[in-house]
């Protein structure tokens, strides 16, 4: 991405679109940061669930559909946000939703963990990675993905999974 394909495709001059970000950065961090807020909006609807564990899919499924929904962009940001230069930007949304996980990680039907800092970080760290790999490998079966985050974060929590998956042979 450069300045002059980003006036291009907004059909504007590369000089009027210096008069409202500075650098590329700036536009990049404008970027991250209203796809942040439509996703923050949709996974603080997390907290209105009335377990933990139905806050948790939610959360889920907010995560997957926000990488699925605009595939390329979400994984041109997931580089890009992780640059220091926009990583010091982003720093308060990212603490916003860790507290998000953290409040559902306090609900009653929520096991206890050792250690909520590090258990909020693990949570966030396993949701990112599977998320964005999924993205990286272009998979569009949100369900799919659902699923296997699912059982992922429900596992490392100690939920145990009441529904039995259908017995397969082993090969």
């Amino acid at each position: 991405m450069n300045t002059n394909l980003v006036a291009q495709r907004a059909g504007v001059g590369v000089g009027s679109l210096y008069q409202y970000f500075p650098n590329k950065d700036a536009i990049i961090v404008a970027l991250c940061k209203r796809e942040g807020a439509v996703f923050f909006a949709e996974a603080e609807g997390a907290l209105s669930e009335p377990t933990g564990q139905r806050a948790l899919e939610h959360l889920i499924t907010v995560s997957v559909r926000q990488q699925l929904r605009r595939p390329a962009l979400a994984r041109a940001l997931d580089f890009e946000e992780n640059r220091p230069a926009i990583a010091s930007e982003l720093a308060t949304s990212k603490t916003a939703f860790r507290e998000v996980i953290r409040q559902i990680l306090a609900r009653e039907d929520i096991p206890p963990q050792p250690n909520m800092e590090t258990t909020t970080d693990d949570l966030v760290v396993v949701l990112r990675a599977i998320v964005d790999a999924a993205g990286e490998r272009g998979e569009s079966d949100r369900k799919d993905l659902e699923r296997r985050v699912s059982r992922a974060l429900f596992g490392y929590l100690g939920i145990v999974d009441r529904q039995p998956e259908k017995s397969r042979a082993r090969k």
